[in-house]
């Protein structure tokens, strides 16, 4: 059964919608260039209010692991999600500081990105069309060819997830941008985005 990330959260409201909605995850932004970043100690107070079952992975882009490590150790965040240039040995040197899942995405615009995310030793890996957050699709049939768990992200919508978790039968499908008006969550899209996925999974 695909699972359902909610990304870039950063109100108490887009918090109660989630608890309404019991996505499998949910997404706090630690890139400071970011619209949807959010501070530390936004992230805590949010996180105080989430229900417990639902997991939150903190985003980041290129970060020092010690950073990561202490969001980790206090409680705010779950799980990792790197945007940005982390190779292999980023990710060997986060390893010595946790054990808690790590998610590494990658842009897919040809079959050797596809390649690279089959060989990255994250937990899971995340197809994206850009750097996150972007609105916009990449070519689903290249997706078909990894044979390992992913997320996938980019341009998702409660019009066209159905479809996609059809498709390609993702561990879990990721969305930010495709339940927002005006660069805020809605709650009308986001309940939308969760039945679509969930209607996909009684299929």
């Amino acid at each position: 059964m695909t699972k359902i990330k909610l990304c870039g959260l950063t109100r108490p409201c887009d918090i109660e919608i989630a608890n309404a909605c019991m996505p499998d995850y949910i997404g706090f932004v630690f890139a400071p260039h970011s619209r949807r970043y959010l501070s530390p100690d936004h992230a805590a107070e949010l996180k105080q209010k989430l229900a417990s079952g639902i997991s939150v992975v903190g985003v980041f882009v290129d970060e020092d692991c010690a950073v990561i490590d202490d969001l980790l150790r206090r409680g705010i965040i779950d799980a990792v999600q790197l945007h940005g240039a982390e190779d292999e040995v980023y990710l060997a040197r986060l390893r010595t500081l946790t054990d808690r899942p790590i998610i590494k995405a990658f842009r897919i615009e040809c079959a050797y990105d596809i390649h690279a995310a089959a060989a990255s030793t994250a937990d899971y890996v995340l197809l994206d069309s850009g750097r996150g957050g972007t609105g916009t699709t990449f070519h689903w049939a290249l997706a078909a060819e990894l044979h390992r768990p992913f997320f996938l992200a980019g341009g998702l919508s409660p019009d066209n997830v159905e479809t996609a978790c059809a498709l390609l039968r993702p561990y879990a499908v990721d969305v930010s941008s495709g339940v927002e008006c005006g660069g805020l969550k809605e709650e009308t899209k986001i309940r939308a985005f969760v039945k679509a996925v969930r209607n996909d999974r009684e299929g």
